[in-house]
């Protein structure tokens, strides 16, 4: 009777923590989201890359993935990324809220390409309000080279969507096993695999064969609403020697909402664009200044006209350490809502 009792109590036990074994042995999901890129490419023997993958072909290019991340794929688009603009980046924001939201998620690695890889990782930071981790890829090299480096990256990317130190950081990308912010990262060489950096900030950490490592985290977040409908038109004019200030009227003239100035040094620009700038501002535009420097913040400096304090006296935003690119996503949603200069230059502090 004993002997019986203690086998059906075994038993039951048993049934009890049978779904915790097996949701133990299944490995977290991870939602990717494939839009194309250099890392959807081969080579097409007339016309040179070409896109020619789907994320599942990528996919299937990391056999052991499967033991890190149950990986499941949705195809977005197969573009270059040359391509992206509002709208697809809005349809790539809707589609990474609808995954994080499912509990069984545990982040959304997005496949993209290089050329605007920086701008979409900025875009989905500040419009997707979430603790799991959005790590984007992308690849240098297409599937049709013998070293194609996508799927190291899309491993690399697996194995920190599901790591529980990558929650709280926002978007992040990951190549070449480098760690960038989405506020930081820049593309700075046209073909090397070590083309994505942060400047003077550095990596937020590595990849490692044995573990991921962080060193730090982005603290410069900020989370804005993304409203449903078209976003506003905002045009970048840089500014050059010998600039007449033309393509900056020329933009307010074709119906831009806001403009962002990619000027010199500190934020400078010559007496032309000044001049064009304070038109513009009077019009009730308003004309965010960045600069064509790499690294350091713009800030209203030098005195003389067309210096940075001329400008912020004429009512221009600094754009603090943002590039050009990226000022330009800020202020485009900064601008779906009617905001004062004084509430656009909070945000461009933050």
């Amino acid at each position: 009777m004993f002997k019986n009792l203690r086998t059906k109590i075994a038993g039951a036990t048993f049934a009890v923590f049978l779904p915790l074994i097996a949701a133990a042995q299944t490995p977290p999901v991870c939602v990717m989201l494939a839009t194309g890129g250099t890392i959807a490419m081969k080579n097409d023997p007339v016309k040179g890359p070409v896109p020619a993958i789907s994320g599942e072909d990528l996919v299937a290019t990391v056999p052991g993935i499967g033991k890190i991340a149950s990986m499941e794929v949705h195809n977005i688009s197969n573009v270059p990324s040359d391509y992206m603009d509002e709208g697809r980046w809005q349809s790539l924001q809707q589609a990474t809220m609808e995954a994080l939201r499912r509990p069984e998620v545990a982040g959304v690695v997005v496949s993209h390409g290089t050329d605007t890889l920086e701008e979409t990782a900025w875009f989905l930071d500040l419009t997707v309000n979430s603790p799991k981790p959005i790590i984007l890829i992308g690849a240098q090299r297409n599937a049709s080279d013998f070293d194609f480096d996508g799927p190291r990256n899309l491993l690399n990317a697996a194995r920190l969507c599901v790591s529980s130190e990558a929650r709280e950081k926002g978007a992040m990308l990951v190549m070449n096993g480098q760690i960038n912010a989405a506020r930081e990262v820049m593309k700075t060489h046209t073909s090397d695999v070590e083309t994505f950096k942060s400047g003077d900030f550095g990596f937020l950490g590595n990849v490692d064969e044995d573990r991921i490592v962080f060193y730090r985290s982005p603290t410069r977040r900020q989370s804005i609403t993304l409203n449903a409908g078209k976003l506003p038109y905002i045009e970048i004019v840089a500014m050059y020697g010998g600039a007449t200030g033309n393509m900056v009227r020329a933009a307010a003239d074709a119906g831009a909402k806001g403009l962002v100035i990619q000027g010199l040094g500190w934020g400078n620009v010559n007496m032309p664009m000044y001049a064009a700038i304070v038109d513009v501002i009077k019009k009730g535009i308003p004309v965010v200044i960045s600069t064509r420097v790499p690294n350091g913040r713009v800030l209203p400096h030098y005195g003389f006209t067309g210096g940075g304090k001329t400008l912020q006296d004429a009512g221009a935003i600094m754009a603090d350490n943002l590039s050009p690119q990226k000022a330009r996503i800020l202020l485009m949603l900064a601008l779906q809502a009617d905001k004062t200069p004084a509430e656009i230059k909070k945000m461009f502090d933050r």
